[in-house]
């Protein structure tokens, strides 16, 4: 998963921005350096979406001029959780009955910064009728 950022030179400093996830802006005193910050800013912008339960944009194909900004395969695997369970209209509470778990061993699951197994959320997505793929490219 990697969201497309605008990165542009703003005074003394480069302002990064993303078209696909609008809270997520940061800058940097050099283009690198903001190219650095931009994965965390990616991260902590997403964060709200889990908060609030709502569906984080996927990442759209990037235009000219844009940088593409990779985010960690256990954070998209949660990302890819969440939107599906607020596709299905599951609540926590019913995923852990199906996973024969807690509703708090589920929440921990669908928070993005708590550790998780990549096994666990494939099986959360399994109780959902859903598959994880994961793919080389």
């Amino acid at each position: 998963m990697f969201y497309p950022a605008k990165i542009r030179a703003d005074g003394a400093s480069f302002l990064v921005t993303f078209r696909d996830i609008p809270e997520a802006l940061t800058s940097g005193r050099s283009r690198r350096q903001a190219e650095a910050m931009a994965r965390d800013a990616l991260v902590t912008a997403m964060d709200f979406y889990f908060e609030d339960r709502r569906k984080v944009p996927l990442a759209s194909k990037s235009r000219r001029g844009e940088v593409l900004v990779p985010v960690a395969a256990s954070v998209a695997a949660k990302v890819l959780l969440l939107n599906q369970m607020i596709d299905s209209g599951l609540t926590a509470a019913e995923l852990a009955r199906r996973l024969d778990t807690s509703p708090q061993a589920v929440n921990r699951i669908v928070d993005i910064h708590h550790a998780t197994k990549i096994d666990t959320i494939a099986a959360a997505l399994q109780a959902m009728g859903r598959q994880l793929e994961l793919s080389v490219a």
